[in-house]
């Protein structure tokens, strides 16, 4: 019987899995084939607010959602010269990586940034003042991206050395409708810098796992030429199953919930099976090709019947009984 691990990396690699890999996401993670691990903060950056990021944005939550971002720290540039980004190297910031790793040796496990790229830069500028330095102050939005993707890049080192087997981005670079800067613009900007980024987790031998939310399907064959390994879509709807299986099946591979603004929402039991047999039946039908998602979202309205659903439909198509 193939380990978890083994599972996952012959799923991504349509290398022939004997059953679809789940990944539970922020509940039941002793059923998840999958297991995640970040990296901490460094010591010492405001102690007395423990929402303040390392980095100087504010964290703010009113609901169980993650929250939002405010406070950005660079409002305007001339803050930009006194500004100090945090050391990727800071010592103890990853000294529990490698312990975790061993612990779980057959599991696979990711080591992620949760929000990086076009995302974090936002949060540093705030959103609409970054949209705006793409034409105002490109020389400046220039040199903080390098400061991110340096930061990122030393990150992804860090992880790599201490054993993971994937290294997890998270850019959410759409609307509902289209993509946040036009395709050209992110060509420009932001898919050099992730080839270099995805070439330097390959060359340690793992995988890219790169989610993003929203209308993204306009560069999704830029990423896949950069390296993307595996996709986690949590809108399947919004981009369309069989269209992301006709134009990309076989060439990358997918990680996608029952879609979390419709069916996981709103829809029946009997739809929620039909769903991921659907998923299974399209992304999976490429020796592999799919591994299942599973996030309690009440957050956003997610029943606990359809939370039970998912997880019971997501056994259902790998024939596990259990009793709970």
């Amino acid at each position: 019987m193939q380990t978890s691990k083994e599972l996952v990396k012959r799923a991504i690699e349509r290398r022939g899995p004997e059953r679809t890999p789940v990944l539970y996401y922020n509940k039941l993670l002793e059923r998840s084939d999958v297991l995640r691990v970040g990296y901490k903060p460094a010591a010492g950056f405001h102690p007395d607010d423990p929402n303040r990021s390392e980095w100087g944005f504010l964290w703010e939550r009113l609901d169980d959602t993650m929250g939002q971002p405010t406070e950005p720290p660079l409002p305007d540039w001339d803050a930009f010269s006194s500004w100090t980004p945090p050391d990727p190297n800071a010592p103890g910031r990853y000294d529990h990586v490698a312990p975790f790793v061993d612990a779980h040796p057959d599991k696979y496990i990711i080591g992620e940034f949760v929000i990086s790229g076009l995302n974090f830069i936002t949060f540093l500028r705030g959103f609409e003042n970054t949209m705006e330095d793409f034409y105002l102050e490109p020389e400046n939005l220039d040199k903080l991206i390098d400061i991110v993707y340096d930061f990122e890049k030393n990150v992804i080192r860090n992880f790599c050395e201490r054993g993971v087997d994937a290294i997890g981005f998270g850019d959410d670079l759409g609307t509902q409708t289209s993509l946040m800067l036009s395709p050209k613009l992110w060509r420009e900007t932001f898919l050099p810098r992730y080839k270099e980024q995805f070439d330097l987790v390959h060359s340690y031998g793992k995988h890219v796992y790169f989610h993003s939310c929203g209308y993204v399907y306009d560069i999704i064959p830029d990423l896949i030429e950069a390296g993307v390994d595996i996709f986690n879509f949590n809108q399947p709807d919004l981009l369309g199953i069989d269209r992301l299986n006709s134009d990309f099946g076989g060439k990358v591979s997918f990680c996608c919930p029952v879609d979390h603004q419709t069916v996981a929402i709103h829809g029946t039991r009997d739809e929620i099976f039909d769903y991921v047999q659907h998923m299974q039946d399209t992304f999976g039908s490429h020796n592999g090709g799919y591994m299942g998602y599973v996030e309690e979202y009440s957050s956003v309205g997610m029943s606990a019947e359809n939370y039970r659903a998912i997880c019971d439909a997501f056994d259902f198509i790998n024939h596990i009984k259990r009793s709970n």
